[in-house]
């Protein structure tokens, strides 16, 4: 069975399409592509369309990675599609569960760092207003949620 998993941020084009293109390579690299399907959205419009962030994708390419994707909003009928939707922060945590007034799909919805193995975080922090550290920070950490996220769902 294909487990389909959604990560999401405030623009999508920071946060939720690295974590997404991270998921994607440790998926592969585990040569399990055909038990997932990983996209990304965020709770905001102003990006729609957007490739991943230059500073993001410059992040990536110094680790061998390229991101790649298009920016789209988070609409309420992802909550039914997906089987895992992975906040990066508490407030898209509440904007996405704001879209689901009867709670039917709120065990669906999870805190990305919940799934950090060594990161003490609680939410991955947004890079987008700040330098290249805080890029390689959010790519580390990450790298590091996702494997978590991985372990637990296979």
């Amino acid at each position: 069975m294909t487990q389909k998993l959604l990560f999401v941020c405030l623009g999508n084009i920071c946060r939720s399409p690295a974590a997404e293109n991270i998921m994607n390579h440790l998926i592969a690299r585990a040569g399990i592509s055909d038990r997932f399907i990983c996209d990304s959205a965020g709770t905001g419009g102003w990006h729609v369309g957007a490739p991943p962030d230059r500073r993001m994708r410059a992040a990536a390419k110094e680790r061998g990675l390229d991101f790649v994707g298009s920016a789209r909003q988070f609409e309420a009928m992802d909550l039914r599609e997906f089987d895992l939707i992975l906040a990066m922060d508490r407030d898209n945590y509440r904007n996405i569960l704001a879209l689901d007034p009867q709670g039917k799909f709120a065990h669906k919805v999870k805190m990305m760092c919940d799934y950090c193995e060594t990161y003490p975080d609680k939410e991955v922090p947004d890079p987008y207003y700040g330098g290249a550290d805080g890029f390689n920070y959010v790519i580390d950490l990450l790298f590091d949620a996702c494997r978590g996220l991985l372990k637990s769902l296979s």
